[in-house]
C-alpha cells in the first residue's frame, strides 16, 4: 500500500494498462510529472515486479502490474459516473 500511495505510481500503472509505452510517450500523458519523478517511479515499480523494462527502452505491465491496471477499472467506472 505504501507504494501505491506514492504519487504518480497509480497514473503510471493506469497510463501503462493499455500497452507498453515510451519513456517520452508516458512523460507526456503524465502532465506535470518531472521527468526525475517520473524515472525514479518507474525504476520503482520495476523493483517491485509491477513495471517491466523492454529491450527497446518502452516499458508495460508485468502479469502483477496488468492485474492492478484491471483493478483500476471500477474506481474509473465510479468517477466517471454522474453525480447525484
Amino acid at each position: 500500500m505504501e507504494l501505491l500511495g506514492q504519487r504518480w505510481v497509480l497514473r503510471i500503472v493506469w497510463e501503462l494498462e493499455p500497452g507498453a509505452l515510451g519513456f517520452l510517450e508516458l512523460r507526456r500523458r503524465m502532465g506535470n510529472c518531472s521527468s526525475s519523478v517520473l524515472a525514479a517511479r518507474l525504476a520503482l515499480l520495476v523493483e517491485k515486479g509491477i513495471a517491466l523494462k523492454l529491450a527497446d527502452k518502452q516499458y508495460e505491465l508485468s502479469p502483477r502490474g496488468a492485474a492492478l491496471g484491471r483493478s483500476l477499472w471500477p474506481v474509473w467506472d465510479w468517477a466517471s459516473a454522474d453525480a447525484p
